[in-house]
């Protein structure tokens, strides 16, 4: 899998985590039977059933009948579960909320979740309480991109990469340059030559030792690269050409410090966090000013809307597919007495007779899809002028495509959708 490939599958892992924690976090119950259950891979399932079994010897001394009925159902559920992965415990860990949640009209809802996480859990944690806890989930979403820092002045130059809160010093060297002479005469341009020869040359050292750290396999390695420094090294890095191409495109901002060394390091650490923290806000605006670009320029290679979305993505022709994150649209699949199947797209259903085979979020729908069209899926939020105008001004769906395709269809070609652009747009 290429690492764009990974990126993908990361931004839609982070987009569920999201998800299921806003989901979690507005769910009440009552008493104290919702268990949350979180495991590192370094748990062991056995003992971990072991524990849950103590755990019913003290419910059962729970007073209330009501409240202790709904805590020995929450853990024996919460024990099938486990017994479902045969006490072997996933690479990542496991996580599983399981209790009696109260919905509106004091309905009672019995919520089981049991999966795996996308990256390794660190912390372990069991409650059993009113509410379920998300604490631990939450720390799935820090990112653990890898950035590249190099800093540079006229004593040395220090590698380094962070990720999360790891700070990894790859190389430091020390140089020695030649200050300005004060001798005049034909002396005085002679010693000009041999300095500014030997700051190229130290340029031409950072340049190569920079290819030799972030770029691996012939691809950079870092998702972004901070250059700081206390002298005029850093701004003739990048005026010059001195880097690799490749880096240079990766390279996030340039900062002013007023030390080198570890100490620079931990300077720009601290001044870059904002940008860092930004990156994911960047792409996002980045991609769709993109989308923007080819309706500005009205060159056909996008498309909005859930009618010429669908339209696109069946004909193989959406490269980027594009979706607001809390779109609130569900896909029905309905079914009527003769047992014709036909599906909708729709925030609710109207005056419906026919019977629902399926109901899901359009959303989760295409996360699971998206690989049938071979298109990438990205989500957007509104948080930007961009997400908001595609939200509000665009129905929160599109693409950008591969090739000009005409919308040029029937309804019958699209028979298996009932599309009425009055449940689409927002």
């Amino acid at each position: 899998m290429s690492n764009e490939e990974d990126d993908i599958k990361k931004e839609i892992e982070i987009w569920k985590i999201k998800k299921l924690i806003k989901s979690l976090s507005i769910a009440r119950g009552n008493g104290t039977s919702m268990i949350s259950l979180i495991m590192p891979s370094t748990e062991d399932l056995g003992k971990i059933n072991h524990m849950l079994t103590n755990e019913m010897g003290t419910a059962s001394n729970i007073k209330s009948r009501v409240n202790r009925l709904s805590v020995l159902t929450a853990i024996k559920s919460t024990q099938e579960r486990i017994k479902l992965y045969n006490n072997k415990m996933p690479k990542n860990g496991l996580v599983v909320y399981c209790g009696t949640v109260i919905q509106e009209g004091n309905k009672e809802k019995k919520v089981t979740i049991d999966f795996e996480p996308f990256k390794p859990l660190n912390t372990f944690l069991y409650m059993c309480d009113s509410k379920f806890h998300v604490e631990a989930l939450e720390e799935l979403l820090q990112s653990d991109d890898k950035y590249g820092f190099i800093i540079v002045d006229g004593n040395g130059t220090t590698f380094a990469t962070l990720s999360n809160n790891n700070k990894n010093i790859l190389q430091h060297f020390a140089v020695t340059l030649q200050s300005k002479t004060r001798r005049g005469g034909q002396s005085a341009l002679r010693f000009s030559r041999l300095r500014n020869e030997q700051r190229h040359n130290y340029r031409l050292k950072i340049s190569e030792l920079a290819s030799k750290h972030f770029i691996s396999d012939d691809k950079v390695n870092v998702e972004g690269i901070i250059i700081a420094g206390c002298a005029e090294f850093k701004n003739s890095l990048i005026a010059k050409d001195f880097l690799d191409q490749r880096l240079m495109d990766k390279v996030i901002s340039v900062l002013d410090i007023a030390y080198g060394g570890e100490n620079g390091l931990n300077q720009s650490i601290e001044l870059s966090k904002e940008s860092l923290s930004n990156l994911q806000f960047v792409k996002e605006k980045k991609l769709l000013q993109d989308y923007f670009h080819n309706i500005d320029i009205d060159n056909g290679l996008y498309c909005f809307g859930i009618k010429d979305t669908l339209y696109s993505l069946e004909a193989g022709a959406v490269s980027k597919l594009i979706i607001f994150q809390d779109l609130d649209l569900n896909r029905y699949v309905l079914r009527d007495k003769e047992n014709n199947e036909e599906i909708i797209f729709s925030k609710e259903l109207k005056d419906n007779n026919k019977e629902i085979v399926e109901m899901e979020l359009l959303t989760d729908w295409f996360s699971e899809n998206y690989r049938n069209w071979g298109c990438e899926l990205h989500f957007i939020s509104d948080c930007s002028a961009e997400g908001n105008q595609f939200k509000n001004g665009f129905g929160g769906i599109g693409g950008i495509l591969r090739y000009v395709l005409p919308m040029e269809y029937e309804q019958e070609e699209l028979s298996d959708f009932d599309l009425d652009d009055d449940d689409f747009f927002i």
